[in-house]
């Protein structure tokens, strides 16, 4: 019996010190050593085992069996929202803004290792959602305690042409009634302001200056009809940005590079950048015959697609379908679509007369560099200097001022991304709503894990060939 307790002890002492070890590893890479607090706890559960853990394990009757399920559960919730946090979590493709690169129901293992995690900003928040409880939709995390931004080193840095999992930068303010959600609260403001500024003036006709003040003053009269339409908005909220909405784009464009889009072709410092394989553009199209389920299947054309096709007029194509559409005699007069709208482009506040097809050029800032301020670039760069890196902005009598010091130049704190969907025509990106700041980023995305087609049910909407594969490959 005394052998078998000296032989019981040595296993509990190999066990203690193999989570010792694995535990102040964590900590070192983390960087956060708060965390020796822990360590007489874990002394204990392996060791003198003073506290009784499981002392429901000795009751008799339903409380056992109930505490024998919440030790379970929570048990569950804390090894997911560690592993959530630090290593891997899911992510489902919800629209169709990287087809046909990624697919709509895709589901993808996402690396938080490869970028390197983030230390949570608000670390109290209920395992497997993202910022709203289901069913009570109420906010799922706590504001309180709220903790600056810093990253864990990871295995290496965002590369061009990555497809990168990040929070959605235009949703650090929206409203709260769910239907309008989704929605971006900038391009909101700036569209009601429009539509309610009579005899508004021409912005092109004023100074740099006015110019300026005629956005702010779009925005804000959107703003105000907002918050004056409670019940159909809600009240106008903030969310942290660790509580934003994840979205997933290509990064076509790093920090310290300028980026410049001439017809449909990224450039990047001066040299076109390869484009996906499978990236779309809208076409229009007149379709002689009906599509057959096969015939969309193997072109990847979506019921989504014909709808954009019988609402719009156009629907979004690969290079290969359309030279197939072209071939197999379906589909007659493929015009690319060549919209021009100018106005709901980055900058908002501030036309510079950019499209889609047509964009830049725009310097991407770097953590470390400056750049020299002027009136006309004030725009382009305001959000970032303002709203992700907090500093007072203010434009008085022609001259800029940050934290009420008159200045020319600016140096950033922090990287910024260029962030594109591979279906072109059809993706609110970077071209949209501008920079993605590096505490934005998410993770990188490993492989499909499971991917089933929404067009489709059962067995047959399993798209088998994607199953499992590496998303590095997706070039």
């Amino acid at each position: 019996m005394e052998k078998k307790k000296k032989l019981n002890m040595k296993v509990q002492w190999a066990k203690f010190i193999c989570v010792l070890i694995l535990y102040l590893l964590f900590l070192y890479w983390v960087g956060s050593w708060w965390g020796l607090l822990i360590i007489p706890f874990i002394y204990d559960v392996y060791i003198t085992k003073k506290i009784k853990w499981q002392w429901w394990k000795d009751s008799e009757g339903p409380v056992k069996w109930v505490m024998s399920w919440v030790d379970a559960l929570v048990f569950a919730l804390v090894a997911v929202y560690f592993i959530n946090l630090f290593f891997f979590q899911n992510y489902v493709i919800p629209s169709s803004s990287l087809e046909k690169s990624l697919l709509t129901g895709d589901y993808l293992f996402v690396s938080k290792v490869s970028y390197g995690p983030r230390i949570p900003e608000t670390p109290l928040t209920m395992p497997l959602t993202q910022h709203t409880l289901p069913v009570f939709e109420c906010k799922s995390y706590i504001e309180w305690p709220h903790w600056d931004y810093r990253r864990v080193k990871g295995l290496g840095k965002v590369q061009l042409n990555d497809i990168v999992v990040f929070n959605y930068p235009a949703g650090d303010t929206l409203t709260s009634d769910i239907r309008h959600q989704a929605e971006d609260f900038y391009r909101n403001c700036y569209g009601y302001g429009y539509g309610l500024w009579e005899n508004r003036p021409n912005p092109d006709s004023l100074s740099t200056e006015e110019r300026m003040k005629y956005f702010q003053q779009l925005y804000q009269l959107g703003r105000e009809y907002i918050e004056k339409n409670r019940q159909e908005f809600g009240e106008i909220i903030t969310r942290p940005t660790d509580r934003r909405e994840n979205y997933v784009k290509r990064c076509v464009g790093l920090p310290g590079q300028t980026l410049q889009i001439k017809d449909r072709i990224i450039y990047i410092n001066g040299d076109a950048n390869k484009e996906p394989d499978n990236v779309q553009y809208t076409y229009h199209l007149k379709l002689k015959e009906r599509l057959e389920d096969d015939v969309m299947k193997e072109l990847g054309i979506t019921m989504e697609d014909l709808m954009s096709l019988n609402t719009l007029g156009f629907m979004p194509l690969t290079s290969h379908a359309v030279e197939e559409l072209k071939q197999r005699g379906i589909a007659e007069n493929i015009e690319l679509n060549k919209d021009n709208d100018e106005w709901d482009i980055y900058p908002l506040n501030g036309n510079l007369h950019w499209t889609r097809d047509n964009y830049g050029p725009i310097w991407i800032p770097a953590k470390g560099e400056s750049i020299d301020l002027t009136l006309e670039n004030l725009p382009i760069y305001e959000r970032p200097i303002r709203t992700y890196e907090g500093n007072k902005l203010e434009v008085k009598n022609g001259k800029i001022f940050i934290n009420d010091q008159e200045t020319t130049k600016y140096t950033f704190k922090l990287d910024y991304y260029w962030m594109q969907g591979d279906n072109r025509h059809n993706s609110l990106d970077s071209r949209y709503w501008g920079f993605v700041p590096e505490d934005h980023i998410v993770g990188k995305p490993i492989f499909i894990w499971w991917s089933s087609d929404p067009d489709r049910s059962g067995f047959g909407g399993i798209r088998w060939s994607r199953l499992f594969r590496f998303v590095d490959n997706i070039k």
